[in-house]
């Protein structure tokens, strides 16, 4: 029998995760939520659901009081995913202290830790370089305050494996899509707007995009099989937003978007799309972030997770259909 405890269990990767894990009956999963009145994602599943903020290590004493001599892995998926331009001074408390906080508690009870990076902590090459795993993590040499964030909490985890006898490894997904999205990430909301025929017009660009679901395997797999100290990338595929808008277009019936904008046009025009998206209360799709993501090299290689976790990513058509199902079956478009 094995302990999960799973941080951000009631996001987007955290409650696919659950519904991974509990699967096995031989495994107890345990979900911190920021209130068990906010664990919509994990009804009805066979996890425990506790309240706690990674922010504040006394409220993590419950999830972590486990039997002495038990074989425990601490997957840590809380974050705060931000593309937008206003600054949000959470990203530092919530990324990096709250990580911090996390590997306090993992090295208390002798755990195993997987922490759920991004590729974005990885600096870009030039010239559309393949780009793999690294040993060292700069805030300075990545762009935008989110993978700074991450690269200084990636660093944290390697130091603490160093100097303080951390057992822990590093996965690092890239754009991550698909079903079971209570919350409507920013990728998820170009999918319904595609669907509700909302999105008028697109950018040309692109990048790797990786399903949820396959992500949940290498961080399941990373607990067994992840090498102490060791980073591994989970990426996909690199899809251009042309084709991803006929992909979507294609498994919803709908008619395609056939505008695409070139990105130096639509970079003038991306603060009114965030504005519009305030006011909508909607996740923004087009930030100077987000577009600065799409022109980015995007070329991972997850090679050494092929390697050593026996990590397979799936066609995205494939979850593009799946996604779509579900928010149609689930009703979580409109």
């Amino acid at each position: 029998m094995a302990i999960y405890i799973i941080t951000g269990a009631n996001g987007f990767l955290g409650n696919n995760l659950a519904r991974a894990l509990v699967k096995n009956p031989n495994n107890e999963v345990r979900a911190l939520v920021s209130s068990p009145n906010r664990a919509d994602a994990l009804k009805n599943l066979n996890c425990k659901i506790f309240a706690g903020d990674v922010t504040q290590p006394d409220s993590l004493a419950d999830i972590f009081n486990v039997p002495k001599g038990a074989k425990v892995y601490v997957i840590h998926c809380a974050a705060i995913v931000y593309i937008k331009s206003k600054p949000n001074p959470a990203l530092q408390a919530v990324n990096v202290g709250g990580t911090e906080n996390i590997i306090d508690k993992t090295l208390e009870i002798g755990a195993k830790l997987v922490y759920v990076n991004s590729v974005h902590s990885i600096p870009e090459l030039p010239n559309g370089e393949v780009m793999t795993e690294i040993d060292h993590f700069d805030p300075a040499k990545v762009e935008g305050t989110y993978a700074k964030s991450k690269a200084e909490a990636a660093q944290l985890v390697l130091d603490a494996v160093k100097n303080r006898g951390l057992n822990a490894c590093i996965v690092h997904p890239s754009g991550i899509i698909g079903p079971y999205d209570f919350k409507t990430s920013h990728l998820t909301q170009l999918i319904i707007d595609t669907m509700t025929g909302r999105l008028k017009a697109g950018v040309k660009g692109g990048y790797d995009f990786v399903d949820v679901r396959d992500v949940v395997n290498g961080i399941i797999a990373a607990c067994e099989k992840g090498k102490t100290g060791e980073c591994y990338i989970l990426s996909g595929h690199y899809v251009s937003v042309p084709d991803l808008l006929k992909m979507i277009a294609e498994a919803s019936g709908r008619k395609p978007v056939k505008t695409f904008l070139p990105l130096w046009l639509a970079e003038l025009t991306a603060p009114l799309s965030e504005i519009y998206y305030n006011i909508k209360k909607q996740p923004p799709l087009y930030t100077k972030y987000s577009l600065y993501t799409l022109r980015s090299n995007a070329n991972f290689s997850h090679a050494k997770a092929d390697r050593e976790l026996d990590y397979h990513s799936r066609p995205t058509e494939e979850t593009i259909t799946d996604t779509v199902q579900w928010l149609e079956q689930n009703h979580k478009y409109k």
